[in-house]
């Protein structure tokens, strides 16, 4: 079933000048007011993701690379707009292209929408029969899976009329693709340059994904959304919502939209605001967060103290997907309370082995894995032959992505698993631990199948194998079963429970990636040895903590930490 264009009640953006892009559709409500309030331009605000310049420059190697091949095949409909130059600039040039028919219009700047209160641009713009173009986004993550039924056309041929169901893929979901496609659809048609509403085409919209192979078509009118709402249903209220909440903010006039935490808090520049907020009111949501928060303040449950009041005996006032409602009750009264863990269970069920081994794993962001630190401690007493215990790192310090990761991922291989089969040929135990699997397993396997063949790379199915030994512990998937966690369960809010700290009080991920920057001189700089030094601290202290938290745990020290039953 086709959708009927509503209006949409956005004329407020014209009177106050608000123009937004599509990534308000995926974004906090709350970030689009402050993003937007003038009053709050020096309140407080997190540094940026230092590896956010890494990720748009592999984007925009993604897309040049696109480009090259189209406009290699295509050079009779080939339109380039230039990158460089102000927006409006841009967009004219733009212009001249449609004005042309070119029909393939690279790098595109659409007109402002006015009147709807939107701005934006495609990487392609594609003529179809009849007239008019359709958007075709060029994006570096996958937009298919194994599977079938996509319509797809090879990237070299990227014309809507051809597309067919693909017997070997399936539509991967991404919502922000979907919203960000109907986004220029409507721009599109502000403009005067979209396919006639009888077109075949006139609500479709492409993806071409991190593989590169083809363009993934979408039909916007579809019913794809939860309720049977089509992707031009579901934005048109999403970005009528957005242009309100940015309204409010410019006029002055009440916020629609209020702090509470959600996933998205982890990576918003105005975290430092908003927490600051919720812990001057103690909001519900610095305990559960989301539609957990949302639906205890539809039954007058506003703040942690009104949580914790509530008999963990009686039935949950409302639904609360996750944790059940005793350990929710108790995780209000342990933050209350200034308690960072408390226990679920008397003992804590920790493996343990004669030899062990912390690993942890730095990378910057998707580039790379540029080291692999281990702690080596030999519990059950070191014997003739045997490693001495302390810490070694395996790492490159060529900027990643680099060929010089096969050498470092090689070596920490051929050490770790040396020390086990030692281990275990001398019959004793081993057990190798980190902190949150996901990062760790996501390398080691990436690992082996990029630089599959070289010298000293382990086969996948090896690297699958040790992933799956019970020697492998990841000793986040522990605190998560046997703790209720008050204040978040990363590895800086855990490990200072069992009286560990670091040595820089800078210490974090985000900030790692900043010195891994100077480190290796990504900007332009020569490298600095001191940021190398301060990574490899950084790093012997992570799997310090490690240690430290896993011998905590099985302790007699645990029995100083609080029942979630006692409180």
């Amino acid at each position: 079933m086709r959708e009927r264009t509503p209006a949409i009640g956005t004329g407020g953006a014209a009177v106050t000048g608000v123009s937004l892009d599509a990534a308000v559709t995926t974004r906090c409500r709350r970030r689009v007011h402050l993003d937007h309030d003038p009053t709050v331009a020096d309140a407080p605000r997190a540094l940026p993701d230092p590896s956010l310049e890494q990720r748009r420059a592999d984007a925009q190697a993604h897309r040049d690379r696109i480009g090259a091949l189209l406009a290699a095949e295509h050079p009779s409909l080939w339109a380039v707009v230039p990158a460089d130059g102000a927006a409006r600039e841009r967009a004219e040039a733009t212009a001249v292209a449609v004005a042309a028919d070119a029909g393939l219009i690279w790098n595109a700047q659409l007109p402002r929408d006015v009147a709807g209160g939107r701005r934006g641009g495609a990487e392609l713009l594609v003529r179809v029969p009849g007239g008019g173009y359709v958007p075709v986004l060029v994006v570096r993550h996958r937009v298919t899976d194994p599977g079938q039924g996509a319509l797809t056309t090879p990237v070299l041929a990227p014309f809507p009329g051809a597309a067919r169901a693909d017997a070997t893929r399936k539509v991967r979901s991404q919502p922000r693709d979907l919203l960000r496609l109907a986004h220029l659809t409507r721009m599109l048609r502000a403009a005067g340059w979209a396919p006639s509403a009888e077109n075949a085409a006139a609500a479709l919209g492409g993806v071409v994904g991190l593989d590169g192979d083809v363009v993934v078509w979408h039909d916007l009118a579809a019913e794809h959304w939860p309720g049977g709402r089509s992707t031009m249903v579901e934005y048109d209220a999403r970005f009528a919502d957005r242009i309100s909440v940015a309204t409010a903010a410019v006029t002055g006039g009440p916020a629609l939209a209020l702090p509470s935490r959600v996933t998205e808090c982890r990576r918003c520049p105005w975290w430092p605001t908003c927490e600051a907020a919720l812990a001057d009111g103690q909001d519900v949501s610095l305990v559960v967060r989301g539609e957990s928060a949302v639906a205890l303040r539809t039954v007058g449950v506003f703040t942690v103290a009104q949580l914790a009041a509530l008999d963990p005996a009686q039935e949950p006032p409302v639904p609360l997907p996750g944790l059940t409602f005793p350990d929710t009750i108790a995780l209000a009264r342990a933050w209350l309370r200034g308690m960072s863990v408390v226990r679920r269970v008397p003992a804590v069920p920790v493996p343990r082995a004669d030899v062990e081994v912390d690993v942890d794993m730095e990378s910057f962001g998707e580039a790379g894995a540029y080291m692999w630190g281990v702690l080596l401690t030999h519990p059950g007493g070191l014997r003739e032959g045997d490693e001495p215990d302390g810490y070694r790192a395996f790492a490159t310090w060529d900027p990643v992505p680099t060929i010089d990761e096969a050498r470092s991922f090689a070596e920490f291989w051929s050490w770790i698993t040396g020390v086990r089969d030692a281990a275990l040929a001398s019959g004793r135990t081993f057990a190798a631990y980190c902190y949150n699997e996901q990062a760790e397993n996501r390398w080691l396997l990436g690992s082996a199948e990029r630089f599959a063949g070289m010298p000293g790379i382990p086969a996948v199915e090896q690297v699958q194998e040790f992933i799956d030994a019970d020697s492998w512990v990841d000793l986040f998937a522990v605190v998560n079963d046997w703790f209720l966690c008050a204040h978040g369960k990363g590895l800086k809010r855990i490990a200072p429970a069992a009286g560990f700290a670091w040595r820089d009080a800078e210490a974090g991920g985000e900030n790692s990636m900043r010195w891994y920057r100077d480190a290796v001189g990504l900007d332009g700089n020569p490298p600095d040895p001191a940021q190398r030094a301060r990574l490899l601290e950084y790093n012997e202290d992570d799997v310090a903590a490690t240690r430290a938290l896993r011998e905590w745990m099985t302790s007699p020290a645990i029995d100083d930490v609080p029942l979630a039953a006692d409180l």
